[in-house]
């Protein structure tokens, strides 16, 4: 059977996440995955900055976070000046699962929405999906 992780090698994603333990568990279920240009952020302001500065293919967000939060951080995001840069795909990765937030996200615009905890399978197969969209892999 062929590794197919090659695929992702040169591909850079950011996660975005304010708890320190769970973005090392993101970061180790993405190098699995086959992921090897991971930059990280703890929340949506330096989440921001991160994307201009690395320009990722995908970005794994949390929401709820200190003083930018991920709705906040994708509003900014789809309003950026740069059509490039506006349209970076985005998965929200939280344990919010109540509709309201669904509805906020979906209206932003969001790529995918994940709720945590989230297993290798599922987490691959929404990066997968999402790439593919985008003629990434």
């Amino acid at each position: 059977m062929i590794d197919d992780s090659a695929r992702y090698k040169d591909l850079r994603i950011l996660v975005i996440e304010d708890e320190s333990f769970s973005r090392r568990i993101i970061c180790g279920l993405l190098r699995q995955i086959g992921f090897n240009l991971i930059e990280e952020a703890s929340d949506g302001e330096q989440g921001f900055r991160e994307t201009l500065r690395t320009r990722p293919q995908a970005v794994l967000c949390d929401i709820h976070m200190e003083p930018l939060d991920g709705l906040g951080y994708l509003s900014k995001l789809r309003d950026y000046a740069g059509p490039e840069i506006a349209a970076t795909p985005v998965i929200f990765l939280t344990a919010d699962k109540q509709q309201e937030t669904v509805i906020s996200a979906k209206q932003l615009k969001v790529d995918g929405y994940l709720v945590k905890p989230v297993s290798l399978a599922s987490l691959k197969q929404r990066l997968d999906a999402l790439l593919k969209f985008h003629n990434l892999i």
